[in-house]
């Protein structure tokens, strides 16, 4: 099988600090090859000093990265770089624009060609520390990318003070509490913390532990976490029991069908009656899959995990749907 190259979804509000990372991805001498994908050149300001080479749509930079511009579709543009000749060690899709990264994302659960070739790694939100809690009173779209992440980058910490920061940190749980974030000031941060880090693949999402539900994950066994935001829900499920495969297969794809508009995302790492290894599954709106990966740690006790962040999650029919996929 042809080995797969690591896509990170970027997103981010308007001035939180994506043109800057953006630039440190295309200038720095990191030692990767990195393709970025981004809307308009225009909007970040690349200096012409950076570009080797360019045709309509694709630029070379001087440290062996490339740049692309999303005019034309992302899966044509994808299948492009893919064909050029040398390897990519990673993939940078830039999402301004898009208030909600799921079609992004979506485009590498749907398109055949591109999944075989690609994975979906992360999606990594850049928050700006100073403005967040005023763009989550003014803008869904900034919950929307917040509860979508796998990685948040809560930049210019430096303009906030140790109280501010950590309501934000606060405001952040709330709504995606099992998302990992790293303090920022200029996004300065190495780029192996936030490329390539495997939280959005099936294989490796395992590797989310403990932050898979958040900071306090230690909670009895069938028990629900209810996380409330005026913008966004989050639910957390879990239960030592085994689950029954078939009714738990019919039951999400049920809830995705009926509620999948308002889901976000899900992530659950289950154990399936009657199967040794972890059952790996995640959603993006109506979108699902799982695999299995991996041998269950003996320290794990088999407990199963799910959790869905989105709006309007009925938590109460989410419980009693989970708990009927439960065996006896």
């Amino acid at each position: 099988m042809t080995e797969q190259i690591p896509v990170t979804v970027l997103t981010g509000y308007l001035g939180a600090g994506k043109t800057t990372l953006l630039n440190r991805v295309l200038s720095e001498n990191h030692g990767k090859k990195f393709a970025v994908i981004v809307n308009e050149f225009g909007e970040i300001g690349i200096d012409s000093d950076l570009v080797v080479g360019a045709d309509e749509e694709v630029f070379e930079m001087n440290n062996g990265c490339i740049c692309c511009t999303v005019r034309g579709d992302l899966i044509r543009i994808i299948g492009g770089l893919l064909k050029r000749k040398g390897k990519f060690d990673a993939i940078l899709v830039e999402t301004t624009g898009l208030a909600d990264p799921a079609p992004v994302a979506q485009t590498f659960f749907a398109d055949e060609d591109v999944k075989r070739r690609t994975k979906l790694d992360s999606v990594l939100t850049v928050v700006d520390a100073k403005h967040v809690l005023q763009r989550l009173e003014d803008s869904p779209e900034a919950a929307d990318q917040i509860a979508f992440a796998d990685v948040l980058l809560l930049n210019k910490v430096d303009a906030v003070t140790p109280d501010e920061l950590a309501a934000v940190e606060r405001k952040l749980r709330a709504i995606n509490p099992f998302v990992k974030i790293h303090r920022t000031e200029r996004c300065a941060i190495s780029l192996d913390k936030i490329l390539d880090q495997g939280s959005f693949d099936l294989n490796r999402i395992v590797a989310l532990k403990p932050e898979f539900l958040g900071d306090d994950h230690h909670h009895d066994h069938g028990e629900m976490k209810h996380y409330h935001d005026e913008n966004m829900d989050s639910v957390s499920l879990s239960t030592a029991k085994p689950l029954d495969p078939g009714k738990f297969n019919t039951w999400i794809n049920d809830v995705l069908m009926s509620k999948g508009p308002t889901i976000l995302r899900a992530k659950g790492i289950l154990n399936l009656a009657d199967a040794d290894a972890r059952y790996v599954f995640q959603a993006v709106h109506m979108m699902s899959e799982g695999a299995f990966a991996g041998p269950w740690p003996a320290k794990d006790k088999r407990n199963s995990r799910l959790v869905f962040i989105g709006r309007e999650l009925d938590a109460e029919a989410l419980k009693l749907g989970f708990a009927s996929c439960q065996m006896a």
